[in-house]
């Protein structure tokens, strides 16, 4: 079993303290139980002064059809497709409150926004959550228009990004060097906080970013805790090489799929106006 101390002697060891920290964790990489589970990795954080950082979005519980006359060209959507039953009626908006987490990413973002001082972002289908002395001064810059507005702030404070068991594929932050390469996010409909049909910024696909390995990889700290791989990244320099490596090699973060429309459009720039 992996006890809280060895939790503990990671984070000092990969240098955290004091910091914010955006966290990607599998609890399943550690090869065996945590003791108190994933309430124990977020304490082994905050007891070093970190604030915790997590994505904590609901696409599947908030996001709505696209409206005849909301739907930009090169949107990474086949606006012919099928749309996919949906199980909450669409009448019901996102409220910070909700307790919803997007099941895919794991367990850990479901236990921290139900924590005590836990603040959740007001993006409705992309909201990130934090908890810890920062917290709020990471959250409350995001908007349905500012998605990455805490990935944003975490880096200016002298942040890190901390994978935990998993890849790069799960590192958000990466979504945030597409657009400051150049690429438009793109859009998605969710209700407003006045009930309100309105089009919300998200992120492309991620399938393609383990080949940006080789320029982050040499950035990268890294323990290991049972059988999970830890590895952690300073954000700041993260964007700045991400951002470059995009603006270099478009083609760079095109996922194993040659069909995919998220990576054609995103590669093309993303949505556009006209």
């Amino acid at each position: 079993m992996i006890l809280g101390e060895h939790l503990v002697a990671a984070v000092e060891n990969l240098h955290l303290a004091n910091r914010p920290v955006m966290l990607h964790t599998s609890l399943r990489s550690f090869g065996t139980a945590i003791d108190g589970g994933a309430d124990t990795l977020i304490d082994a954080l905050l007891a070093h002064g970190c604030t915790v950082l997590t994505p904590a979005f609901t696409e599947p519980q908030f996001g709505l059809p696209a409206p005849a006359d909301m739907r930009p060209a090169r949107n990474g959507l086949d606006y012919t497709a099928p749309v996919v039953e949906k199980h909450r009626p669409e009448t019901v908006p996102y409220a910070v409150d909700c307790g919803l987490v997007n099941p895919r990413l794991g367990v850990l973002p479901a236990v921290l926004i139900r924590r005590a001082g836990a603040v959740r972002g007001r993006h409705p289908l992309n909201s990130f959550a934090a908890i810890g002395p920062r917290a709020a001064e990471l959250i409350d810059v995001q908007s349905p228009d500012d998605v990455y507005g805490p990935i944003r702030e975490l880096a200016e404070r002298g942040g890190a990004i901390l994978l935990v068991g998993v890849g790069l594929d799960r590192m958000t932050a990466l979504h945030l060097a597409e657009q400051r390469a150049g690429r438009r996010l793109f859009t998605r409909w969710a209700r407003g906080e006045a009930g309100e049909v309105r089009m919300v910024e998200v992120g492309s696909c991620s399938g393609g970013f383990p080949r940006l390995e080789p320029v982050l990889g040499p950035l990268a700290r890294s323990v290991v805790v049972g059988a999970s791989r830890w590895r952690a990244y300073p954000a700041q320099q993260v964007l700045a090489t991400a951002t470059a490596a995009i603006a270099a090699d478009r083609h760079i973060t095109h996922c194993p799929d040659a069909d995919c429309l998220l990576c054609r459009h995103a590669i093309a720039g993303g949505p556009t106006t006209a």
